[in-house]
């Protein structure tokens, strides 16, 4: 049996990558993160955390309840957009797996404002997503812009962290190809200790 190190619980102490703030699917890319040690953190471990992680992004409200299977869901879609991120970075063809769970997420719910009606304010339009649909409603949203992501203008930009063993994705800006300031601090360290090691 392996040796595997055990998820670590809480905040990796990380900024967000550049590009998050526009794109969730890139957050949700994220939020498995490998650390040095070869420890990792996941702000979607438990249905708690991935109900935190929901609301934090106005994806679901703070009491709504997230069950494991709702959270095991959205691991799920995580991988998936993990791997069409992957594929899209290195230039290879996307597994058709992947590219199936995000259409079908984007379909779960209807795109179209439904007709409603209420006694007191008359007629008018939403789209429902009762709590039941909570889910559903946030996985439709995050596949919608992961495939906005990889079919938009910032697709070029969309690149994996250069300094391992960092696993997050970020949008290239200028030269910079690294998450964070401590994933590019640590990169430069280790071509310099390559540098003095390598000379004679």
């Amino acid at each position: 049996m392996r040796n595997v190190k055990e998820p670590l619980i809480g905040q990796p102490g990380l900024p967000p990558a550049e590009g998050e703030a526009e794109h969730l699917a890139l957050a949700l890319a994220n939020s498995a993160i490998a650390l040095t040690g070869g420890h990792t953190v996941d702000l979607l471990g438990s249905p708690a955390q991935a109900n935190h992680w929901l609301a934090e992004r106005g994806l679901a409200p703070v009491d709504a309840g997230m069950r494991e299977m709702c959270a095991t869901q959205l691991r799920s879609l995580r991988e998936h957009i993990r791997s069409l991120f992957a594929s899209r970075a290195a230039g290879l063809p996307a597994l058709p797996a992947a590219i199936g769970a995000v259409n079908d997420a984007m379909t779960r719910i209807p795109t179209a404002a439904l007709l409603q009606w209420d006694d007191q304010r008359g007629p008018y339009r939403s789209t429902p997503h009762p709590t039941t649909a909570i889910v559903d409603h946030a996985l439709a949203v995050l596949a919608a812009d992961a495939a906005d992501l990889l079919t938009g203008p910032d697709a070029d930009r969309l690149t994996a962290c250069g300094s391992a063993p960092c696993n997050r994705f970020l949008l290239r800006h200028g030269r910079r190809h690294w998450c964070s300031t401590r994933c590019g601090d640590r990169a430069r360290a280790a071509r310099a200790y390559a540098r003095r090691t390598a000379s004679p």
